[in-house]
């Protein structure tokens, strides 16, 4: 089996590139959107509301939002969900190859591959850029903040290009290259 790290800056088009491949039949593993599911679990929860206190739930749910203001503001609490949350997404993505352990490749999408160190896991690393302009106006626009919000979260991964020298494919989102020409062209050379 062939694994291969998907990454790309916050609002490079990340997930839009991941379900081409899924389309394509390549199975994805989406470890953003794992950590995410974590923050249901009630054991994260307590151990959360432990560290940050009551002004990040709303009800009994946590406040993504009000989280992002403070881990996206402070490393050391950023290294901290890192460290609730990532060994637990690590064990669902080792369940999760274990059951796609027939498959000739398969991607994990993460936006902190490199960052967490996690790419070294990987047979290739495709990273996906995007204009820094336009990354902010996604971000901006889906996530419903503001553009010092969106570079509060850019300082906490690598720069882009430091991503592409790191990266054996890169696919390029900046709204002038079709996408599904750049992902058919790297499965492709997945295939050789």
């Amino acid at each position: 089996m062939i694994k291969v790290g998907l990454t790309g800056n916050i609002g490079s088009g990340k997930s839009i590139v991941a379900r081409i491949f899924e389309i394509l039949g390549v199975p994805v593993f989406r470890a953003d959107e794992v950590a995410k599911e974590f923050l249901f679990d009630s054991d994260v929860k307590a151990i959360l509301k432990n560290k940050f206190g009551k002004k990040i739930f709303t009800g009994k749910n946590i406040n993504r939002k009000a989280l992002a203001e403070i881990v996206f503001n402070d490393k050391e609490s950023l290294s901290f969900l890192n460290s609730v949350i990532h060994p637990l997404v690590k064990k669902s993505l080792e369940q999760w190859l274990d059951n796609n352990k027939d498959q000739k490749y398969i991607i994990q999408e993460a936006a902190i591959l490199f960052e967490s160190g996690f790419y070294k896991e990987f047979d290739k690393v495709i990273t996906v850029a995007s204009p820094e302009n336009l990354a902010i106006k996604r971000v901006m626009e889906r996530d419903g903040v503001g553009e010092e919000e969106v570079k509060n979260r850019q300082k906490n991964q690598w720069s882009q290009e430091k991503k592409i020298e790191m990266s054996d494919y890169i696919i390029y989102n900046d709204n002038t290259k079709l996408l599904i020409p750049q992902v058919l062209r790297i499965l492709m050379e997945l295939k050789k």
